[in-house]
């Protein structure tokens, strides 16, 4: 019998970012799927199982929580490379769409093939039997209008399929994906549990705990801000909106494309050429290095006024708010930007995080953090009634 493997997993715009198992296993694949064919040119089988699997990722996925169902997809970067590759769009809702769900198939897929886990899942012939408890979460918005609970059951009620195809390594393969129990958690949340908890929702930061704190998550698609009083989030004051990093980093791959005649993979190619250390803001142009300076400051600037108005209004609204967190990736790309004005404007306290990965990774690893404390509690639940029982019988 198969047993339940912890997964907490982030479907954000740019990137998935999961956690599997006691944290022994980690994925980041690009939010980039391109629709494909059963057959993709590869130089010989032989060549293709020297490969990377994440490098080269060839599946069909069957589930009826898909409206587009048994369809053939280049995922990740794999996908970038394609003419017909699609990203989230702007005002999307990701409890709605299937690139949300066959990212997160995918994602449970690799993990379940894996050598490492050939013990803890039952495998006959090529098919995988996979059961997971998984921890997510959607924006405060879709989850305050009551889709976490549609979410949450079309995951649990079915049996979702990924069949490997022209992918290194698990060509042939097939993984049934059930899951023991599905946690939807709101984002906001998750990002004031990652900042004051260990992995068994230990208090670490103590001085935050008692703090009232405005957590502004800015992703790809959407912005959430959390208000955080009296350890919780005042549901009431919490706000989503439907504006995030993406549209703007589409607008700079646009005009890069318009006045320098490069064309970039996917917004991640963007995200690269404006955060990366040295040549930061700089593309090759037929060999020369060029800089884009003036139409990154240009966008992003635009962007980071229309989130400090945000930031503006909630703290007005909350003036007895002591600090801001800044956290999500788009909190990467506009951190400069947000800094500058809020040093020019109103001098608010406001905080990003140092650590790139964990501002990145904090989704993931809050939800991470609160599966992994349900399945302990359930486990011990169990282990409490099978010693009732034991003493009843006695």
């Amino acid at each position: 019998m198969s047993k339940s493997r912890i997964a907490a997993i982030d479907v954000g715009n740019d990137s998935v970012k999961a956690i599997f198992g006691k944290a022994d296993y980690e994925l980041n694949l690009p939010n980039v799927i391109a629709i494909d064919t059963e057959d993709r040119p590869v130089i010989g089988i032989e060549e293709l199982d020297k490969k990377d699997p994440l490098e080269g990722i060839h599946i069909k996925v069957h589930s009826p929580a898909l409206r587009e169902n048994n369809v053939i997809y280049r995922v990740g970067n794999l996908a970038t490379k394609s003419s017909n590759a699609t990203e989230l769009d702007p005002g999307s809702s990701k409890s709605e769409e299937d690139q949300s769900l066959v990212m997160l198939f995918t994602s449970l897929a690799l993990d379940a093939v894996r050598e490492e886990n050939a013990a803890v899942f039952k495998k006959t012939n090529e098919v995988i039997d996979a059961t997971y408890t998984l921890g997510t979460g959607l924006p405060l918005r879709e989850v305050k209008e009551g889709r976490d609970v549609a979410y949450r059951s079309q995951l649990l009620g079915s049996v979702h399929q990924v069949e490997f195809l022209v992918t290194p390594k698990y060509q042939g393969l097939k993984v049934n994906i059930k899951f023991d129990e599905v946690k939807v958690y709101p984002e906001g949340f998750a990002a004031y549990i990652n900042l004051v908890m260990d992995n068994n929702l230990n208090i670490i930061n103590r001085e935050l705990v008692d703090k009232r704190i405005i957590i502004q998550d800015i992703g790809g698609l959407s912005t959430d801000i959390a208000v955080i009083k009296n350890r919780n989030v005042d549901d009431d004051k919490a706000q989503g909106f439907n504006i995030g990093v993406a549209e703007s980093l589409e607008e700079i791959r646009e005009e890069i494309r318009t006045r320098h005649g490069v064309e970039l993979d996917s917004r991640r190619d963007v995200v690269e050429i404006i955060t990366r250390k040295h040549d930061r803001n700089h593309i090759m142009v037929k060999g020369n290095r060029t800089s884009v300076h003036d139409i990154v400051d240009r966008v992003l600037l635009e962007l980071a006024k229309k989130q400090y108005r945000h930031l503006r209004n909630m703290w007005q609204k909350n003036s007895q708010t002591e600090i801001c967190y800044f956290v999500g990736g788009g909190s990467i790309v506009l951190k400069e930007y947000l800094i500058t004005l809020n040093n020019s404007l109103d001098g608010y306290n406001i905080a990003f995080f140092e650590d790139e990965k964990e501002s990145i990774w904090m989704m993931a690893n809050a939800y991470y953090k609160l599966i992994s404390a349900f399945d302990k509690s359930v486990k011990n639940e169990e282990k409490n009634e099978a010693s009732n029982k034991k003493h009843a019988k006695n």
